[in-house]
């Protein structure tokens, strides 16, 4: 008979996404998923399996919790506001993060997805996502007269997404308001152009 948990895979799980997100992928040892968990390295592995598969479980945890959730309820605000509500939320969490952690899919963009064909694929898909959204509010601001219809909605869409990662790698070494915002400022200003 199997022994229960002496640990809340929650808590474990949330302490394990803060430290792949500070440190990244490589930048983690095990030691320090010990040290961050307060789990024993036999019980992490009994739990979540090997390095790979726990940061494969925090990625996913960190996707649903912030990405997911962010599209969620933005989605449901009127198209125009959305997507400006939308970036004001990645412009605060960029200026409130003290260690300029970034956000854990650009992270991932960039330091597994090219050498890893499974997070690439996932990277993809949660961009393509974000895509999405994005071309989502701006066909239904069309359409309510709210978005101005001056470039096709996928060039505008894709536009939205670039600023998107550009704004969040920039942040980790200038997090700085006045850039943030200029950058922002500008591609928003595209839903206006007649």
């Amino acid at each position: 008979m199997a022994r229960p948990r002496e640990f809340d895979e929650a808590a474990v799980l949330a302490a394990a996404v803060g430290c792949f997100w500070a440190r990244g992928y490589e930048g983690t040892s095990v030691r320090d998923l010990i040290e961050q968990t307060g789990v024993t390295g036999a019980s992490l592995y009994n739990a979540f399996g090997d390095k790979r598969a726990l940061y494969q479980k925090a990625l996913d945890h960190y996707l649903d919790e912030s990405v997911a959730t962010r599209i969620r309820r933005c989605g449901a605000m009127p198209p125009r506001e959305a997507i400006h509500a939308f970036f004001a939320e990645i412009v605060a969490r960029s200026l409130g993060d003290p260690e300029c952690k970034g956000c854990m899919l650009v992270n991932a963009a960039l330091e597994v997805a090219p050498h890893d064909p499974e997070f690439r694929h996932v990277v993809t898909q949660v961009l393509v996502e974000i895509e999405t959204f994005f071309r989502r509010c701006i066909e239904k601001g069309r359409a309510d007269g709210t978005i101005a219809a001056s470039q096709p909605a996928d060039d505008l869409a894709r536009h939205l997404l670039g600023m998107l990662v550009g704004l969040r790698v920039l942040a980790r070494v200038r997090p700085e308001r006045e850039l943030l915002e200029g950058m922002v400022r500008p591609a928003l200003a595209q839903l206006d152009r007649q």
